[in-house]
């Protein structure tokens, strides 16, 4: 009974090992600068713009923008 147990725990901590490890080894990008900017024009709408810059572990920049837009709900 206890070298099955034994067994159970050994071959756990093997899995959890193998399935943790590439992640470990990959790393994660890290965020270089987030620049945000908001305005709002005279009839209510609001344009909002995001850029991020990130760099990953091997060197490689990416950057990321994304634009929202919401109109100004109507008057009831």
């Amino acid at each position: 009974m206890k070298h099955k147990t034994m067994n159970h725990i050994a071959v756990t901590c093997m899995a959890t090992a193998a399935l943790t490890l590439p992640l470990l080894m990959v790393g994660c990008a890290h965020e270089v600068s987030h620049t945000s900017k908001s305005s709002v024009s005279s009839n209510g709408t609001v344009k909002s713009t995001e850029k991020t810059v990130t760099q990953s572990n091997d060197g490689t920049v990416t950057t990321t923008e994304e634009s929202k837009k919401t109109s100004r709900p109507p008057n009831r």
